[in-house]
């Protein structure tokens, strides 16, 4: 995968979650024009895959993603670390999936965009 564009409300509120909570670093910025601003983040240790954050499109006409998934260590952990740090969780706890051999657990981005922790 390359990157997954995120369509976002507020760019600095979006850059702050996804850096600050979620740990991603910012690999670039820039105005497109006047109106659509694009942000790249990345993980340090999957530096090929970003995530494209853009601001000044209206997400009725272009949607956001049904949801972006991180790969985790321990699931349980960071659910609560996401919760101390006032994130919405949708799942309050691991669901295990696929026989048992996964956990996933479901929380929001400050647009409302569906965000999946996974352990394997």
């Amino acid at each position: 995968m390359e990157h997954v564009g995120i369509m976002v409300n507020d760019m600095e509120e979006s850059l702050s979650f996804y850096r600050d909570i979620l740990g991603l670093e910012l690999r670039n910025r820039e105005w497109l024009n006047e109106t659509i601003e694009l942000a790249f983040l990345f993980f340090p240790e999957q530096p090929s895959v970003e995530i494209e954050l853009v601001s000044g499109v209206p997400v009725e006409n272009e949607g956001i993603v049904n949801h972006l998934a991180f790969t985790v260590k321990n699931i349980e952990t960071e659910l609560m670390r996401l919760k101390e740090a006032g994130v919405k969780l949708i799942d309050e706890k691991p669901l295990l999936i696929l026989n048992g051999t996964t956990k996933i657990a479901f929380f929001e981005g400050p647009n409302g965009e569906k965000l999946e922790l996974v352990e394997r």
